[in-house]
């Protein structure tokens, strides 16, 4: 039998995973006799753990929401994953870098000696890119209170300071349904009541109305997945997530080195020097300007409308130079 500590962790863990547990089968999982389940139990409810009884053919425990955080308890895996978790927290967009700072220190003062070494061994260095991403970070208290909203299902009015719009705008009136991360950036994904239609809205240019609407019955996005949906809105493309422009050239570059400077492109290689690419872009002057940026002559193979661009970009790039 292990010992109880280790056994208190597992069933931590095992509670945590499901909303009820019956109390054999916690017995068979754990492989100990159902009165030292009960025993465990008690353990955790004096270390504050909120654990209910329910009853029935099937009786057993549930772990609820208590009004205090109890000491926690992870396993190794656990532990590592949320020191890691809490490094990249400086780059997630939102304002709590002190706090998980503060959250990193705490942890680790706690950790055994042999998780402490692991810790250490794998710090990880979260750098920004203030030069494409100068806003300020999401407030904390914004995006809890658009995070709340679309939990409740409750319409959401809100203040919304776009770039060009007038300041005597009227609020924005929305169903709220999803936060996302993007590039760095947060957005909500929602259903906008006055232009019935889907939107995306940069939660850091958003200042809510208080109090919120009335409920609402959750919307079908209009995609597969919310990854899908949001990545071809941002590849303008309602469609699917694919890139709506998508052509193919020749360029006179090792394959190794265009690879490095391509994120989601195909490269084949042809030769020592040569190489084709297949890439895509959300218009056919953005891929032709992307494909200028290698530095070396290229060929376009198709289609008709990327040959059309290179000779549009060519033209205006001359009388730029002129």
């Amino acid at each position: 039998m292990p010992k109880t500590s280790a056994r208190l962790l597992s069933l931590l863990s095992l509670l945590q995973a499901r909303r009820d547990w019956p109390g054999r089968l916690l017995a068979e999982r754990l492989e100990i006799s159902p009165r030292t389940v009960r025993r465990d139990v008690d353990r955790l409810r004096e270390l504050g753990y909120p654990i209910r009884t329910f009853k029935g053919p099937d009786g057993g425990y549930r772990l609820d929401a208590g009004a205090q955080l109890p000491p926690l308890l992870f396993d190794d895996d656990q532990a590592v994953a949320l020191t890691v978790a809490l490094q990249l927290a400086a780059v997630s967009g939102a304002a709590v870098q002190e706090g998980a700072a503060r959250a990193l220190t705490t942890i680790r003062q706690v950790l055994p000696s042999r998780l402490r070494h692991r810790v250490d061994a794998l710090r990880v260095t979260a750098v920004t890119a203030p030069a494409t991403r100068p806003d300020q970070p999401v407030d904390v208290a914004v995006l809890t209170a658009v995070g709340a909203a679309a939990h409740a299902r409750e319409i959401l009015r809100f203040d919304y300071a776009s770039p060009g719009e007038p300041a005597d705008r009227p609020p924005r009136r929305v169903e709220p349904h999803h936060l996302v991360t993007w590039n760095a950036r947060w957005y909500l994904v929602a259903w906008d009541l006055d232009r019935d239609d889907w939107r995306t809205y940069r939660v850091d240019r958003i200042s809510p109305r208080t109090p919120n609407g009335p409920g609402f019955a959750e919307r079908d996005l209009p995609a597969p997945d919310l990854a899908t949906f949001v990545a071809a809105r941002f590849r303008g493309n309602e469609a699917s997530s694919a890139w709506p422009c998508v052509g193919e050239v020749l360029l006179r570059l090792p394959a190794r080195v265009v690879a490095t400077y391509t994120t989601d492109g195909l490269v084949e290689e042809l030769g020592a020097d040569r190489c084709r690419l297949v890439q895509g872009s959300w218009s056919w002057t953005s891929l032709a300007a992307s494909l200028g940026r290698f530095g070396a002559d290229l060929e376009v193979v198709g289609p008709p409308e990327l040959k059309a661009a290179c000779a549009e970009l060519g033209r205006r790039y001359l009388r730029a130079a002129a």
